[in-house]
């Protein structure tokens, strides 16, 4: 008997309409555990390097993690995964919701779609039964109504729904798919969905999960709930309000937004407004946000509020959550209202509320600059507001100028020749960032943001404070009950950083510890990604419930795996060290991994190659940033390693270049 997962994958090829349960082989689980990671090894074995995010060959993978399902809080995570048409390099993108536990409780751990279908389509999925299903009379629907319509064309009103809008359908680079209270938004996943011409996934379940240690393991999710009301009582002092607590970031609880946006870039990344928040902006926002947030809600099996049912007068009612209030709001240079009303349009379109934005903003720089003419935006309306609800239909449209903006600020760039390149200036690894700029350079999130291979700041960092507390007590105060930390030096390194001196950024953290901060908080986002875990109880706040001390407890209750600490970091390294390789075949570069010229104000050249040098060998990666033959070996990824030495890139232990390109002549990134 398999515990915790179901031990089978749905298979569809939309191109032939042929439907398959496969049987998964339990040493994946062994070796991986499940999620992005047994994703990712479906990706290895089945999309070379040759397929392009937009062909029948690439795969688009919908994933429950090895925990979704069971009653462990928070365990909910759809990993969603492909080839991304942004990037070029792989996708891996989260939703919170309920899809994944209904796709368990239906009797699969993963949905992996194939092909393309003939005509816009979507899938039907009621425990065995499975049907591709003529979905003409939803083509242009938004996705929340695709959605709706589904759920009472079936007469099944507890279905699960992921849909995509007119962005997806039209292949929209920054398009994503959006399943009700949450969505997987980040690196165009939607595109690859209505490439398919996969209008949507339905899908309700009605099975049981079985659990390897049932009594033991409900103690210790009862545990997870007591802590939770306990940390709820008990803020981190010192820190952002949305890292104060638990829970994915609760903007939709929060009111104060002085840190956002004061820190925060407004526009196309550009204007800190240092000076915006006030007493009277305060009382506005406020009012504004508690008229229109009807009630605040939680993802399946989680105590956590961390979104909310938004009900604008004159909109269609819609779910938000996270920092997308503010994304078109500090965009336009706007209100919240504004930002409330034009993101319920947004997420019927499907569009990442973190690209999006940006790449209006960039458009109307382009406007601004000369670089494009009046004539590119023939008929945009005058006001501010109107001109951002204007480029939002003509993108999702691919109308006009909307056309080249819908693929992101960085392809674009590439039609509108060099002086759009210098405006498009937020991209790490060809897609946008959150809005912010900064200072000194701090060497941690230097790492973080370059190696980063969901280049996505919030599924990177975590675990580790983002600044040193001010005084000496408030460090003390800090760690004296951080119990979860892998190991006390992490209390030395905190206690010794200072705001001012010679112990702080950028040479403190020092090189050596700087990466095993990174290494410490990539090592939790990977295992909460195989367990499909949320973040926000484990790898993203600080002093969460889950951590590396006891989820081996929690996995050997669930699935019957008895895997100790060590073994448990052994998997996540060999998961990212996976992931790192996807990538390095697809063409990823020592010359990839750079922040914005203008992330930081201050910058140290020699330094920032001291920590790539110092990053790279912590990981057992050689200087071009290859994981190296002994190191793939080590971790049971013997194939790995003969396969890039086959492809002809260097997995030797030490080659001596910088910023070489590591593609051979004859693959597709060094022809792009």
């Amino acid at each position: 008997m398999r515990f915790a997962e179901t031990g089978y994958n749905l298979e569809v090829d939309l191109s032939t309409g042929n439907v398959e349960r496969v049987e998964t082989d339990p040493r994946w689980t062994e070796q991986h555990l499940g999620g992005l990671a047994t994703s990712s090894r479906i990706l290895w074995d089945r999309c070379p390097p040759e397929v392009e995010p937009y062909s029948e060959e690439n795969l688009l993978i919908f994933a429950a993690g090895l925990l979704v399902g069971t009653p462990a809080p928070g365990a909910n995570r759809t990993v969603v995964t492909t080839i991304s048409p942004q990037s070029l390099f792989t996708a891996y993108s989260m939703m919170g919701g309920f899809f994944a536990p209904e796709l368990k409780h239906a009797g699969y751990d993963k949905l992996i779609l194939r092909g393309r279908s003939p005509s816009l389509v979507y899938l039907w999925i009621h425990n065995d039964k499975v049907e591709i299903r003529d979905a003409a009379h939803l083509a242009g629907k938004g996705a929340n109504e695709t959605a709706d319509l589904i759920r009472a064309e079936l007469r099944e009103p507890k279905a699960q729904v992921a849909a995509i809008g007119l962005a997806g359908e039209n292949r929209v680079r920054f398009a994503s798919i959006e399943h009700g209270r949450s969505s997987a938004s980040r690196l165009g996943i939607g595109g690859v969905m209505g490439d398919k011409r996969l209008k949507a996934v339905a899908v309700r379940g009605t099975r049981d999960l079985n659990v390897a240690r049932p009594a033991e393991y409900m103690e210790l999710c009862n545990w997870v709930l007591k802590y939770i009301g306990i940390r709820e009582q008990k803020p981190v002092p010192g820190v952002m309000p949305i890292l104060a607590g638990l829970g994915s970031p609760q903007e939709m609880k929060l009111i104060d937004e002085e840190w956002h946006t004061t820190n925060f870039m407004w526009g196309n990344s550009r204007t800190r407004r240092r000076d915006f928040w006030t007493k009277e902006i305060e009382e506005k926002w406020k009012g504004t946000q508690e008229s229109v947030r009807k009630r605040l809600v939680s993802c399946y099996n989680c105590p956590m509020k961390c979104g909310a049912t938004i009900s604008v007068p004159g909109v269609a009612t819609y779910m938000m959550k996270c920092f997308s209030k503010l994304t078109y709001t500090m965009a336009a240079y706007s209100d919240l209202d504004f930002g409330f009303r034009i993101a319920q349009r947004a997420t019927e379109y499907g569009v990442d509320a973190f690209s999006a934005p940006q790449v209006m903003a960039y458009g109307l720089e382009l406007l601004e600059h000369g670089i494009l003419g009046p004539a590119d935006f023939e008929g945009m309306p005058a006001d501010n507001e109107g001109r951002f609800y204007w480029l939002l239909d003509r993108i999702v449209r691919r109308e006009g100028i909307g056309d080249v903006l819908a693929d992101g600020t960085y392809w674009a760039a590439k039609k509108f020749g060099k002086a759009a390149e210098d405006l498009a200036h937020n991209n790490i690894k060809k897609h946008e960032q959150l809005p912010l700029k900064l200072g000194m350079l701090n060497p941690v999130y230097f790492l973080m943001y370059c190696t980063g291979e969901k280049s996505n700041i919030t599924q990177i960092e975590g675990q580790f404070p983002q600044a040193p507390f001010a005084t000496m007590a408030e460090r003390e105060d800090f760690v004296k009950d951080w119990v979860q930390v892998p190991d006390e030096k992490f209390k030395k390194y905190l206690l010794d950083w200072e705001l001012r001196g010679e112990r702080s950024n950028p040479n403190y953290p020092t090189v050596e510890m700087s990466c095993d901060i990174v290494d410490w908080q990539e090592r939790m986002h990977h295992i909460d990604d195989a367990l499909g875990m949320c973040a926000g109880l484990g790898s993203f706040p600080l002093k969460p419930p889950y951590h590396i001390h006891n989820y081996p407890a929690f996995i050997a209750a669930a699935a019957g795996l008895d895997i100790d600490e060590a073994g448990l970091t052994t998997i996540a390294r060999r998961n990212r060290t996976l992931l790192r390789a996807l990538n390095v075949r697809r063409g990823l570069t020592r010359d990839d991994e750079r922040p914005p010229d203008d992330h930081w104000k201050k910058r140290f050249p020699d330094l920032e190659q001291k920590l790539l040098d110092g990053y790279y060998k912590f990981k057992g990666w050689n200087l071009r940033g290859i994981p190296t033959e002994s190191t793939l070996n080590g971790l049971g990824l013997g194939f790995v390693a003969d396969d890039l030495k086959k492809r002809g890139l260097a997995i030797d232990d030490d080659h001596p270049s910088h910023g070489q390109d590591s593609a051979p002549a004859d693959h597709p990134k060094a022809a792009s």
